[in-house]
């Protein structure tokens, strides 16, 4: 081929002979492409090759050979041509001087976003190899969410990746396979690309884990060996039962894959020889009505298993996937799984969203598992809006991409497909964001449950809401979708800048009225000054970094003092610290936390000690680290109760009772008469006839806890209470 020597990659000649590869994708595309759109194909390869001139893979081959193998794989889903030329140039941004103004003018503004949606952004600095993989993930899936044909893309240049994966050193070849099972797999199945899928997962399998591949692929074989008998009668029988009921339909078996079995073996701790289901069966059909009749017929064939069938046609899942699934113990008294499905449903099982591909951006999704692709595509866009870290927005879509889904009611019965083991307020969050920020109960099934409560399939669940109610950081620990662990987030970090402007603001008021001065009084021109040499956009983040601990308002007031120079009414002597205090009310939560060493609760004496980052944490007086504190005098920051005190505390008591049978059930009624909820319990020391517990319990203040202790000694079964520590 001849090499062009002009400025632009793209003046190349349409004519002369093309490779056989290229041959053969051109054959393929042409089955289905106008003459046309098959010559711009052949222009692509023309660009792509010059661009690409001189690379080579690891494997010794032409570069260019991988980006036209990408190609083959969409040509065979027979996608559309801006995706195959998308493919063939799709590392021409990151890898070659090609431009992107170049490539949309020779083939068109979609090519070149496409394109770019796949590049990675090695261009741009990051702290380490994972933080610039999970940023180039993110723009990936924000460019996915845009147009589909995006992640198409990704996943063909993954697959080809992971064909030839032998050529790369061992420590690349782990790290690869371990992304490839952990988010690209994942994704072909959160798409409905159950081929893809499978290929990944076993390539990924065999990188990751070569000797497990080995030794279950043996097994399987071995076990096929033994069956494949068994295997052909169960086939004849299923064909003879659906000809006899006169349903249209063929039976297929189908052996599990290395993978799959792997995973079973690891999730439910048994052996290879201990799984009985390493094949299956599927009966392909003409319509959803024959479904249903085909499944009538098999189980009149053999008895189906108790509580092991599944309507996932009636309810598909989040997927689009659909299919029936029942499990019948055969005749040779091992179960065998059959699913039952229309040619149309295996098409979409198989290939997902890209099964008929009629891709065109005004008109709807052609098939159940693109709307449902891009509904996902849209939360998730939605979310990383509000997710300000790549890392942890990775996370939050590991998370969504677990495969097991619990399907759910509303009580007007629409369906929510939620990962397995989400409660009720990721229920709520998947309702709507308001629903979830306001959720105080739910009702599952007409019965009233906490918003802890885990959901299983089938239920109805109905959120009850409070216009007072807001998250809190426990919620965290109570939610498994990255949708509700980013609304949480977000609300509590907005929570933390609200309260933390505000406390940064007495502080520094109380800093600079040590020094005769006041924030108000401090001329606007001078504060844009120190701001601009703190490097500091705005007033509300300086007041937030002296609240969380990374600047010292003492320093700061000094500073600004320092900018105003001399004045007359300076005092000669500026205090260190002001005598008045800063007053709390509990409501701070979001920069104030609560030593666990000492449990202040309000009426205490307390004081305040500045964590870097954290902000301040309250601590009683008499607490023993309070001396190391004094230490660093700047840290310390005079607080005291406001009369107006809300929420609850925890405390702990040390209680000595006697050991007897009933004893703990009566402390823990007087305790609960008194109003106080407990959360731990613990026996410290313990003999024949006594005993000494650790309550940790919730109360309003001091007095509600001086009741507590007053009502369990009551009892009579009490030796000693004593607040812990002492």
């Amino acid at each position: 081929m001849e090499v062009i020597p002009a400025k632009k990659l793209t003046d190349v000649a349409d004519d002369g002979p093309v490779p056989p590869y290229v041959q053969a994708l051109e054959d393929r595309v042409g089955t289905y492409l106008s003459h046309d759109q098959v010559m711009r194909i052949r222009r692509a390869f023309l660009v792509g090759a010059a661009a690409h001139e001189g690379q080579t893979r690891k494997s010794g081959e032409p570069y260019i050979t991988h980006p036209v193998a990408v190609a083959q794989v969409l040509a065979d889903l027979g996608l559309d041509a801006e995706t195959i030329i998308a493919a063939i140039l799709h590392d021409t941004l990151e890898d070659t001087r090609l431009e992107r103004e170049e490539l949309a003018g020779a083939f068109g503004e979609t090519v070149a976003e496409l394109v770019d949606g796949v590049t990675k952004l090695d261009k741009m600095r990051f702290s380490s190899r994972a933080e610039a993989d999970a940023e180039s993930f993110r723009k990936m899936l924000l460019a996915m969410a845009r147009d589909l044909r995006v992640i198409l893309i990704k996943l063909s240049d993954r697959l080809h990746n992971m064909r030839t994966l032998g050529a790369k050193d061992a420590p690349s070849r782990r790290r690869i396979a371990r992304e490839t099972l952990e988010i690209y797999a994942p994704i072909a199945q959160r798409l409905g690309m159950n081929k893809f899928k499978a290929e990944l997962q076993d390539l990924g399998f065999k990188a990751l884990y070569p000797d497990r591949h080995r030794i279950i692929g043996e097994r399987i074989r071995a076990a096929l060996g033994n069956r494949r008998e068994a295997m052909a009668k169960i086939e004849m029988a299923l064909e003879g039962r659906l000809a006899a009921e006169k349903i249209p339909g063929r039976a297929v078996s189908r052996i599990k894959s290395a993978w799959s079995i792997y995973s079973k073996m690891r999730n439910e701790h048994k052996s290879f020889a201990q799984l009985m289901d390493v094949y299956g069966f599927r009966v392909i059909t003409d319509s959803a009505m024959h479904c249903y009749m085909a499944l009538g017929a098999v189980h009149g064939l053999y008895k189906p298993v108790d509580g092991r069938f599944k309507d996932f046609i009636a309810i598909p899942k989040g997927n689009g996937y659909q299919s029936l699934h029942t499990v019948l113990l055969g005749p040779f008294g091992a179960p065998i799984e059959i699913q039952i499905r229309t040619a149309e449903m295996e098409s979409v099982a198989e290939r997902g969203v890209a099964a008929h591909w009629a891709y065109k951006s005004d008109s709807g999704p052609a098939n159940s598992a693109q709307a449902r692709a891009r509904e996902w595509l849209s939360a998730l866009a939605d979310s990383q809006a509000h997710t300000p870290s790549a890392s942890e927005f990775l996370e939050n879509v590991k998370i969504d991409l677990f495969p097991d889904e619990v399907y759910l009611f509303t009580p007007r019965g629409d369906i929510f497909s939620l990962p397995r083991n989400a409660t009720a307020l990721d229920f709520a969050y998947a309702v709507h964001t308001d629903v979830g920020d306001h959720a105080v109960a739910a009702r599952v099934d007409k019965k009233l449950v906490p918003l802890r409560t885990r959901l299983v399939s089938g239920q109805q669940v109905e959120i009850i809401t409070a216009p007072s109610a807001v998250p809190n950081p426990g919620w965290l620990e109570a939610v498994v979708t990255g949708k509700a662990r980013t609304a949480i987030r977000q609300y509590l970090k907005h929570l933390q800048h609200e309260d933390a402007v505000d406390f940064g603001h007495r502080m520094l008021d109380r800093a600079l009225d040590a020094r005769g001065l006041s924030l108000d009084a401090v001329p606007a021109a001078a504060l844009d000054r120190f701001l601009d040499e703190a490097k500091l956009k705005r007033l509300e983040e300086l007041l937030s970094e002296i609240a969380l601990g990374n600047r010292f308002a003492d320093q700061v007031a000094a500073q600004l003092v320092a900018l105003l120079g001399p004045r007359d009414d300076t005092p000669p002597v500026p205090q260190e610290h002001s005598t008045e205090k800063i007053r709390i009310s509990g409501a701070e939560r979001g920069v104030l936390s609560f030593g666990n060493c000492c449990h202040p609760l309000p009426g205490d004496e307390i004081v305040g000690f500045l964590s870097s980052g954290k902000g301040i944490v309250v601590h009683r007086v008499e607490c023993p680290n309070v001396a190391e504190f004094r230490k660093t005098p700047e840290r310390i920051v005079a607080i005291e109760w406001d009369r107006d005190v809300s929420g609850d505390y925890r405390a702990e008591l040390r209680i000595e009772v006697l050991n007897r049978p009933g004893v703990l059930a009566t402390v823990a009624a007087a305790i609960a008469d008194a109003g106080s909820n407990i959360e731990n319990v613990e026996y410290i020391e313990r003999d024949s006839t006594a005993a000494t517990l650790l309550f940790a319990i919730e109360v309003k203040d001091r007095k509600h806890l001086a009741d507590v202790m007053r009502r369990v000694r009551r009892t009579g079964v009490v030796s000693g209470v004593y607040r812990h520590p002492l």
